[in-house]
């Protein structure tokens, strides 16, 4: 490096002099220092005006989406299909797509699901957005003019609300193609709720058909509705934010007899009334009473006639928790109680757990702290708000073990009452305000994560 000459040698005495003494250095290492905060500062400032400009545009972009958003809500809504049925939703999902020039739209994944790429006009990572389709067998009683015209099927869950947020994020960022660093994969998912007995499908069947697969994103992103939270707010946790959840079905096999005669037959109405009774001792006795766990029976059938003592009973239920080693624990317990309350009967018990069990929803606190602050920037700190955990279950779990995955949720309370019907009911609204705050917050998410972190 040659001596000191030019601006910094006209302005400083010690550069000055190390030119006339041949001294290799260019400036004092205090101005040099300066130099290297002014620099960063400036960077940072550049960035922050940046991330803050895009923030505004996304809002802005999002907000004039407002009414075809509310549209596309309620058409979804008013045509509601259930599990690996979603025949029309994945029709209208797919033109939709087309429309907005997406790059790569794969159909039928897992029977009725899509997966669509948007590449970015920069290089750069991927990142990925899932929404669910489908719908629940449940009769609507709320009184509006897009309520569903299939009898019998609802979208009580809000499905309709995550498919819309997904379809609106998509066309935001669809605009904005030119500087997106990298690409987007919406993933369109059929039956969360549960595919029909003896058939497949939902988050397991898509990752094995490949729905994660070139390009594999870094990281995968997804919502759901909560109308315990206002509209215009969403929610997020740490670590386990919903619970595992296994179905299990437990038969008691006794003897039929007179119900006159009770001591000639073994009586499996009795034994599966301890069992439910014995069952709930895993909660209070046999764990440790701060780790969550729900254990429900939620269906028995048995016998005939009101004087027969029936030869079998069959019970239905479900196990959540939000730790593997509770949940496994559990389910040895569940095994060793009903064995030997069947036993002391002198009866027999079958227990079969089915395969399609969902595990913990699991935000890795890492991605969490990174996001949380992404979320605040783009709709206010004050609307963005740290939840419990619940005890209900999701198969977004299963991307999560795929790849690291943040789920949070969408507010969709009606702000004057802050709840509009709970999920799973007939009475379940959602307030239509949260579609731009949905649309805000993922496409945000979605920018800010390409640019500062899928490299």
């Amino acid at each position: 490096m040659a001596a000191a000459t030019g601006f910094w040698a006209d302005r400083h005495p010690v550069h000055r002099a190390g030119a006339q003494q041949g001294v290799k250095r260019c400036y004092p290492e205090s101005s040099g220092m300066k130099l290297l905060i002014c620099f960063l500062a400036a960077a940072m400032l550049s960035s922050a005006a940046d991330a803050g400009s895009r923030q505004l545009r996304v809002a802005r972009a999002a907000e004039a989406l407002e009414n075809s958003l509310i549209e596309q809500r309620r058409d979804l809504h008013m045509h509601p299909e259930l599990s690996n049925r979603e025949v029309r939703t994945a029709r209208v999902i797919a033109d939709k797509l087309k429309k907005l020039g997406f790059d790569d739209i794969r159909t039928g994944v897992s029977q009725h699901g899509i997966v669509a790429l948007l590449k970015g006009g920069k290089p750069g990572g991927v990142v990925a957005v899932r929404a669910d389709m489908d719908a629940l067998p449940i009769q609507e009683t709320a009184d509006v003019p897009f309520r569903s015209r299939t009898p019998g099927v609802m979208h009580a869950c809000g499905h309709d609300i995550h498919m819309t947020v997904a379809l609106g994020t998509a066309e935001v960022l669809s605009r904005m193609r030119p500087e997106i660093p990298g690409s987007v994969k919406f993933i369109f998912q059929p039956a969360e709720e549960g595919a029909p007995e003896g058939e497949e499908s939902g988050a397991a069947r898509m990752i094995a058909e490949g729905a994660l697969d070139n390009p594999r994103p870094a990281a995968i992103f997804g919502l759901h509705t909560n109308p315990e939270l206002p509209a215009g707010k969403v929610g997020w946790i740490a670590g386990g934010m919903l619970a595992s959840s296994d179905t299990f079905q437990i038969k008691i096999l006794g003897k039929r007899v007179h119900a006159a005669w009770p001591h000639q037959g073994i009586d499996p109405v009795v034994v599966a009334a301890e069992c439910i009774l014995a069952l709930q001792t895993i909660r209070s006795r046999r764990m440790d009473p701060v780790e969550p766990l729900v254990l429900t029976v939620g269906s028995i059938q048995g016998g005939n006639r009101s004087n027969i003592i029936a030869d079998e009973v069959v019970m239905q239920g479900t196990l959540r928790t939000h730790s593997e080693q509770i949940r496994e624990c559990a389910i040895s317990l569940v095994k060793e109680i009903v064995a030997g309350v069947a036993a002391s009967h002198g009866a027999r018990a079958e227990i079969r757990w089915s395969p399609r069990s969902n595990p913990v929803t699991f935000n890795p606190p890492e991605l969490t702290e990174r996001v949380v602050p992404l979320l605040a920037g783009a709709l206010g700190k004050e609307n963005v708000v740290r939840t419990p955990p619940v005890m209900g279950a999701e198969d977004f779990a299963y991307f999560q073990k795929a790849l690291p995955g943040f789920y949070f949720w969408l507010g969709v309370g009606d702000p004057a009452k802050n709840t509009r019907g709970a999920l799973h009911t007939a009475e379940f609204e959602a307030h239509e305000g949260s579609l731009v705050t949905g649309v805000k917050a993922m496409a945000n998410l979605v920018l800010d994560y390409l640019e500062r972190y899928a490299r």
